[in-house]
C-alpha cells in the first residue's frame, strides 16, 4: 500500500469535495514548526498506553473471581455469564467502531474508549450487586471494543510499512498489561487491606494515564481531520478517481475464515483468564500463586507477540505458526487434565504460547488487505464474528463445572477446540486478501 499517508497528515486536492463525514482543509495541516516525527512518537506512545488497558479489566477480575462470586453472592452459572460478557460487549460494541471513527476520527474514537475504561473501573468497585458490577464491566469493555478493532486500523495508517513491527509493540504491551494484572491484583489487595473492591478499582489509575495522549492526539487537527473515509480517499491511488465502492467484507471466505479463527483463539483466551486460576486454585494451588500462574501464561505474549507478528509477515502463509501454537494449546490441556498441580509451571507456559494466536490473528487481518479501508472493514468484521463465537465458551465452562463438579469435562473442552481452531487457521493464513475475494 505504497500510496497510504505515512505521517498524520492527509492532502486532499482543492479541486476534489471531501467524502462525507470528513474535515479536511489547509487548516488542519500541521504547524510548519510542529515535526513529524514528534507526532509520530505520540503515536506509538499513545498505542502503547491504550494496549496495556485492553485486558486489566479481565485478568484483574480473574484473579479474584472467587472472591467477588462470594461478596455478590454469585452462583458458578453467573459466575460463568460473567466471564462470557467480555467477547459479548467485544461483539457488540466492536461492529460499531467503522462507523464512529467515519463520523468522529479513529483517535476521538480512542480516545472515548480509554475514557469508558476508565469509567467503568473506577465504578465497579462501588457496584453492590451483581447487576451493577456487570453494567460497569460492560462499560469499560464497551471501550475496550472499540480500541481493539481501531487499533490495527491505526498501525496499518501511519506506520504502512512497518505492520509487523508495531502490530508487534503493541501485543506485546496488551501482553504486558495483561500479565500485570494477573500477577499484581492479589498482592496489591492484601498490601491495601484484603478488599476485592480495592484491587479491582485500582486499575482505573492506569487507564487514567492512557486518556492523556489520546487526548493531544485528538486536539492535533492534523490527526483528527484525517478520518476512515481520507484514508479511502488516497487508497484508490488517484484524485480523480471516482469514490471507492464499499467493501462486501461478507462475500469473502478469508474474512470468514479469519473470523472463526478469531472466535476460536479468543474462546481460549477468555476462558483462561476467566477461569484458569480457579483450576489451580481447586487443585490445591495457592490463590497468590494461581494468579502468578496466570501472569506466567499472560507474559508469555510479552516477547511471542513482538516475534510473531514479525515472522507472520516474512512468511506468504500463516499456516505453520497456526499449527505451532494449537499443538502448544493441546499438551497444555492435556497436562492441566492429567495433573494440574504437579505440572502447574509447564502448562501455564505451554499455553501462554497457544494464547499468542491472539497476535497473529491481528496480524493476518493486516496482511489479509490491501488498503486502509479494507483493513477498517475486516478488523471490525472478523473481530465482531470473532467475539460472538466466543461467547459460549467461558458460560458453558461455568455450567460444566458447576454441575460436573471438576474441572475434567471442561478441560476436555478446551483441548478439543483446538483442532478445528487449528484447520480454520490454516485457511485463513493463505496468501490472499479481501479485496480480491470480493
Amino acid at each position: 500500500m505504497h500510496d497510504e499517508p505515512k505521517t498524520l497528515t492527509t492532502t486532499v486536492p482543492p479541486a476534489r469535495t471531501p467524502a462525507p463525514g470528513t474535515v479536511a482543509t489547509t487548516a488542519d495541516s500541521p504547524a510548519p514548526d510542529r515535526p513529524a516525527l514528534w507526532v509520530t512518537r505520540l503515536v506509538v506512545v499513545a498505542l502503547v498506553l491504550a494496549a496495556l488497558n485492553l485486558r486489566p479489566a479481565i485478568t484483574s477480575l480473574g484473579a479474584l473471581l472467587e472472591e467477588v462470586r462470594d461478596g455478590l453472592h454469585m452462583s458458578g452459572s453467573v459466575a460463568g455469564v460473567l466471564t462470557s460478557v467480555p467477547p459479548l460487549c467485544f461483539a457488540i460494541f466492536g461492529i460499531t467502531a467503522p462507523r464512529l471513527a467515519r463520523r468522529f476520527g479513529p483517535s476521538a474514537v480512542v480516545c472515548a474508549g480509554m475514557a469508558a475504561i476508565f469509567a467503568g473501573l473506577a465504578i465497579r468497585p462501588f457496584a453492590s450487586g451483581t447487576v451493577g458490577f456487570l453494567a460497569a464491566s460492560a462499560l469499560a469493555l464497551m471501550g475496550i471494543a472499540v480500541s481493539n478493532v481501531l487499533m490495527p486500523v491505526i498501525v496499518k495508517r501511519y506506520f504502512p510499512g512497518r505492520v509487523g513491527t508495531m502490530t508487534g509493540l503493541y501485543s506485546m504491551a496488551l501482553a504486558l498489561g495483561t500479565s500485570l494484572a494477573a500477577a499484581a491484583t492479589v498482592p496489591m489487595t492484601e498490601a491495601l487491606g484484603g478488599s476485592w473492591r480495592t484491587g479491582l478499582g485500582v486499575w482505573a489509575v492506569l487507564a487514567a494515564l492512557a486518556v492523556l495522549p489520546w487526548i493531544r492526539l485528538v486536539r492535533d487537527r492534523a490527526m483528527s481531520a484525517t478520518t476512515v473515509p481520507a484514508t479511502e480517499t488516497a487508497a484508490s491511488g488517484s484524485a480523480s478517481a471516482p469514490a471507492v465502492t464499499p467493501l462486501r467484507i461478507t462475500r469473502s471466505r478469508t474474512a470468514w475464515a479469519l473470523g472463526a479463527f478469531f472466535g476460536l483463539q479468543a474462546t481460549g483466551a477468555y476462558i483462561t483468564m476467566g477461569w484458569m486460576p480457579q483450576i489451580f486454585r481447586d487443585a490445591g494451588v495457592p490463590a497468590g500463586t494461581a494468579g502468578v500462574l496466570l501472569a506466567v501464561t499472560m507474559v508469555m505474549g510479552v516477547p511471542l507477540a513482538f516475534v510473531i507478528p514479525g515472522l507472520a509477515t516474512r512468511l506468504k502463509t500463516q499456516g505453520p505458526i497456526v499449527i505451532a501454537l494449537g499443538l502448544c494449546g493441546l499438551v497444555g490441556y492435556s497436562g492441566l487434565y492429567l495433573a494440574p498441580a504437579a505440572g502447574a509451571w509447564v502448562w501455564a507456559l505451554l499455553l501462554g504460547v497457544s494464547n499468542c494466536a491472539f497476535p497473529l490473528a491481528l496480524t493476518m487481518i493486516g496482511l489479509r488487505s490491501r488498503t486502509g479501508a479494507g483493513v477498517v472493514r475486516l478488523s471490525a468484521f472478523a473481530q465482531s464474528v470473532g467475539y460472538l463465537i466466543s461467547i459460549p465458551g467461558p458460560l458453558l465452562v461455568g455450567v460444566l463445572y458447576q454441575h460436573s463438579g471438576g474441572w475434567d469435562l471442561p478441560i476436555a473442552l478446551m483441548a478439543g477446540l483446538m483442532i478445528p481452531q487449528m484447520i480454520i487457521g490454516i485457511l485463513a493464513g493463505r496468501d490472499r486478501t479481501v479485496e480480491d475475494e470480493c
